[in-house]
């Protein structure tokens, strides 16, 4: 880890269940998340905050108006793009430094 993961980590780093080992972990682990909506849009949020080093998100939908009050992933400006490259944007912006893979 870095200087600044170190302390982009730091909380995660205090606590005894976590530590510097646990967040390695993390940073060195892939999730796949299947759908980018109601469920996929905040899981996929929490991981890209917590550091994990890779994640693989999977939709085939794109963002409507009707999802925006339910899928926090996903803005008004966004309305009409695949959701993978919506939540691949809003991810990135959340920790660039981890690999977002976008499939539709």
């Amino acid at each position: 880890m870095n200087d600044q993961q170190l302390l982009r980590y730091s909380r995660h780093i205090l606590l005894d269940e976590i530590d510097i080992a646990g967040q390695e972990k993390l940073l060195a682990g892939h999730a796949l998340i299947i759908g980018a909506g109601g469920l996929g849009s905040p899981a996929a949020m929490y991981l890209a905050s917590a550091g994990m080093g890779r994640i693989t998100l999977v939709d085939d939908d794109t963002v409507d108006l009707t999802n925006l009050q339910r899928q926090i992933m996903h803005t008004t400006g966004r309305v009409g793009q695949l959701k993978v490259q919506s939540g691949q944007q809003a991810l990135e912006e959340i920790n660039p430094d981890i690999d977002i893979v976008a499939l539709a």
